[in-house]
Order: C-alpha cells, then sequence, then structure tokens
C-alpha cells in the first residue's frame, strides 16, 4: 500500500505540476531514512499549510524532518496543493478542511502524531484536535490561528478590534483573512477576489493573495524563488462566515486534553507580534518557542529554525 501510494504522489507531482523546482518535487516524495535509525526515536510529524497555499510549502521542512529519522506527511486541504476540489465549490470550512479529517480517521487507534498547523492551518488542527484528542502527541501552532474552548475566534475577533482599532483596519483585516470572513479594503485591494454574485459589492466568496501582497506581507524576508514559487502555485482561498465556522469549531474539554506548542515569528506581518502574544494570552499553550528574523512564511525563510523548534517540542511530549 506505502509503494502504490508513494507511486501516485511521484505521479502527481510530476505530472500536476511539472515545473516545480527539482528540490520540491524531491522532497514531496523523499525517501524516509532507513528502518534502524527510524526505530531510535521516530515521530510522525503531519504538517497543515494555511490559506491559498498547499503541502509544497514545506519542501525545506519535510527532508529535515525525515534525515531526523521522523516520519512526515504533508496535507493538501480541500482546493489547495493538487486538490482537486475547487474553492468556490466549497461549502462549509469543515469541507477544507476534509483531508485532514479523513487522514485522522486513518490511523490506526493506537498511533499518535505531531500536529502542525500554519497560519490559517491552525484552525484545521484544532478542529481535529477537538475530534481526534488521542491521536495527537502534541499541536504545534506555527504562527497560525489559536482559537480555544473559552477564548473562540470571535472572541479572538473582538479583542483584536477592541486594542487595535484605534490603529485603523489593517490589523483587522489580516486577522479576518485567518478567521474566514474579509472586508475588501487595505492592503488586500489588489489582490483577485472573486462573488458569488455579479454585483462587486457583494460578500466576496474567494480570495487570491496577488504578487504584491505576498511579498509585502507574507515573504518579505523569504529567498525571491520561494515568492516566484509561490505567486506561480498560490490558489483561491475560500471566504467562510464567521458564524458559520464558529458552529463548526465548537471546542471543549477534548481539545483542551491535547498538548499544544506555539511557534512565534519575529517579522510576521501577518500574524503580528501582538496577535501572537494575544491569541497565547488568551488561549495559553505548553510552550511558547521564537524564530527570529522570520516572516510569516518560516518555514521558506528560516527553514532550519523551523524544524529544529518543532523536534524540540516534539521531543518534550513524546
Amino acid at each position: 500500500m506505502e509503494a502504490k501510494k508513494e507511486k501516485m504522489v511521484s505521479f502527481l507531482v510530476s505530472s500536476v505540476y511539472p515545473t516545480l523546482p527539482e528540490e520540491v518535487r524531491q522532497a514531496l516524495h523523499a525517501p524516509t531514512v532507513p528502518e534502524a535509525r527510524q526505530a531510535l526515536a521516530q515521530k510522525h510529524f503531519v504538517l497543515v499549510h494555511g490559506a491559498g497555499h498547499g503541502a509544497w510549502c514545506w519542501y525545506k521542512i519535510i527532508p529535515q524532518l525525515k534525515s531526523a529519522g521522523h516520519k512526515v506527511t504533508a496535507l493538501d486541504l480541500a482546493a489547495s496543493g493538487i486538490n482537486p476540489k475547487h474553492a468556490a465549490d466549497l461549502q462549509t470550512i469543515s469541507e477544507y478542511f476534509q483531508p485532514l479529517t479523513d487522514f485522522m480517521e486513518s490511523l490506526s487507534a493506537d498511533e499518535r502524531v505531531v500536529l502542525v498547523g500554519h497560519s490559517l492551518g491552525g484552525l484545521a488542527i484544532s478542529q481535529a484536535m477537538e475530534n481526534f484528542p488521542d491521536k495527537i502527541s502534541v499541536a504545534i501552532f506555527v504562527t497560525a490561528a489559536m482559537p480555544g474552548p473559552t477564548h473562540d475566534i470571535f472572541a479572538l475577533n473582538e479583542e483584536v478590534y477592541h486594542h487595535w482599532s484605534p490603529l485603523g483596519r489593517r490589523g483587522m483585516e489580516l486577522l479576518m483573512i485567518d478567521i474566514g470572513f474579509l472586508k475588501r479594503q487595505g492592503p488586500l485591494l489588489d489582490s483577485k477576489y472573486t462573488s458569488e454574485e455579479d454585483d462587486e459589492e457583494s460578500t466576496p466568496a474567494t480570495i487570491t493573495f496577488s504578487p504584491l501582497f505576498l511579498s509585502l506581507f507574507m515573504y518579505q524576508c523569504s529567498p525571491t524563488t520561494d515568492l516566484d514559487l509561490a505567486t506561480t502555485l498560490v490558489r483561491p482561498t475560500r471566504m467562510f462566515s464567521l458564524g458559520e465556522s464558529l458552529n463548526e469549531l465548537k471546542l471543549s474539554e477534548k481539545y483542551a486534553s491535547v498538548k499544544r506548542g506555539f511557534i512565534k515569528s519575529e517579522e510576521d506581518r501577518m500574524d503580528v507580534m501582538f496577535m501572537q502574544d494575544l491569541m497565547i494570552k488568551m488561549n495559553p499553550p505548553d510552550v511558547v518557542e521564537e524564530v527570529k528574523g522570520s516572516d510569516h512564511m518560516v518555514m521558506m525563510s528560516k527553514p532550519n529554525d523551523l524544524a529544529v523548534h518543532l523536534q524540540s517540542i516534539a521531543d518534550k511530549f513524546s
């Protein structure tokens, strides 16, 4: 079965994305180290991307974790990466998270994974923590949306509005991306929107980040080659309503039973330090670590540091 899966991944990567840099294609289906080394302290890292991105954005992290003897699974959420669905066809945020749900259901009862979510992927792993707490050794939020049983995404939004609104709407708009709703203004103005109606004033159904937005707010510390890769591969993201998302992301003591780590990014212009600190204050994780000199795409700008932090947190809860 594993051999079959490897062949399928290899086919998809080579046929669907034939222009991917060689190192990206190799990373997405890189072999793991020999079983003798894996047996030492192998963990299974499951990597979940953020809005508009896909499994491809972890291409620098995958070989590092595998070379350290770990098993790695990088997933494409629905309508992301090489997933065949289209963003405009997604009806609920749970449908967007479905590939992660399917993967967690496929794990054996005695297998526990290290769940890693970046940016919007934080909401995906939060739902998985609620539904599959016994299958997760630790959940790691990489400058990611991190709600909690007491302070949900609505409470986070209210707190940001209370503190940040006097400084303008830029902060509010950036948070709105992560929690699934957005107003058409500010730094996202040059990004591409689609609506379900022809009326330009109607609520956007999807958003595709523009090259300018990616360069200024997500990849400003990353190599230009990674920015070029992103402008080629980023796909539209469905904008889900806050009310509907709240109903599907109800968290309880099951979520709270899972150990949590949060990795801060020093130069993040999406989830700026104020927002990262606010989430940590409102929903305190078990451990907090920080990557210096990194932008929102930590896995691109500081892959070595991120790999070290991921393994450090995983080791604490193995």
